[in-house]
């Protein structure tokens, strides 16, 4: 397989082929199985990356900066305390500015349009660390994760439950569908994921062979899941709205009975967290056997790790 990521921004999992996703993939196994044998490469040294944070992060900042730190390369953490962007400067002018003294940036943020024109105006690649609408580094390692559990990806049922239109429903779909893993979302019908994307991902999936699926019923979409995932109810930037979230989402709480519902031995448990125990998920569930969320959390650092070095070297 011919892939050549050098230089390349990763915004969205949508800008991604199967072929770049299976070639990140493959590089994340092996960059973990390196780390695991304490084999010491310097392959970002003399390089630099820009941290831009507007939300606070554990494991994207953590991710992102050990990775690129153990490779030998300076990272630079910037909140928005620290610097001007979007606030005495332009996005577009701190792009240009960063895009002159750094060889790739990382943002986390609020806007997906932020993430966009900083990749736009910086002239390096840039990578979204989270925005509202999209996470793609936690699906990377999310699939990563799957793929150390089963085998493969092609062919697995997966359900996602809680919020149906926030980023982390919006990029599992994606990434989903582009590596052929049959996703259902289940959600009340308020908080379905926005129709435009769901057809979008839809004529992905079926170009992979695979399914996606839009319900309310636990009954439909749980029985025979080989995962059961799911995130916290209320998104940062969105703490006003949690008492109509609880009441809303509380039917989707991923708990011992949802687990059982699958009739599947072999069903696991992921969250992307920081997990809130006792809103979506249980402590019984988080804390159980099922649950494979500490591997997920490993992964960020070895699929960003992967990333960076597919577009920097």
């Amino acid at each position: 397989m011919a892939v050549n990521f050098r230089g390349r921004s990763l915004l969205t999992l949508l800008d991604l082929s199967r072929d770049d996703v299976r070639y990140l993939l493959d590089v994340s196994h092996l960059l973990k199985a390196e780390r695991t044998a304490f084999q010491v490469q310097q392959r970002f040294r003399g390089k630099t990356l820009a941290m831009l944070f507007e939300k606070r992060s554990t494991r994207t900042r953590c991710a992102f900066e050990t990775a690129f730190g153990e490779e030998g390369g300076h990272p630079v953490f910037l909140s928005s305390s620290d610097i001007q962007l979007g606030a005495k400067e332009s996005i577009e002018d701190t792009a240009r500015v960063l895009g002159r003294m750094f060889d790739a940036i990382m943002f986390r943020g609020f806007s997906q349009e932020t993430v966009e024109i900083l990749d736009e105006y910086a002239g390096v690649p840039v990578y979204n660390g989270l925005t509202d609408m999209f996470h793609p580094t936690q699906v990377l390692a999310d699939l990563m994760t799957m793929e150390e559990q089963f085998g493969q990806l092609a062919g697995l049922d997966f359900v996602y439950a809680g919020d149906g239109r926030n980023n982390m429903a919006n990029s599992l779909m994606v990434g989903c569908a582009l590596m052929g893993v049959n996703c259902t979302i289940l959600a009340p019908d308020s908080l379905y994921p926005k129709s435009e994307l769901v057809d979008t991902v839809k004529q992905i999936a079926y170009d992979s062979g695979s399914t996606l699926n839009i319900t309310s019923s636990r009954e439909e979409a749980i029985p025979g899941a080989d995962v059961v995932y799911t995130d916290v109810w209320v998104s940062m930037g969105e703490e006003e709205k949690s008492g109509e979230r609880m009441q809303l989402l509380s039917p989707y709480r991923v708990d011992g009975d949802m687990m059982g519902m699958t009739e599947n031995p072999g069903t696991v448990f992921m969250h992307c967290l920081p997990a809130v125990k006792g809103n979506e998920v249980t402590a019984g569930v988080i804390e159980g056997p099922a649950s494979v969320v500490w591997d997920e959390a490993e992964n960020r650092k070895h699929t960003i790790k992967a990333l960076m070095a597919a577009s920097l070297l």
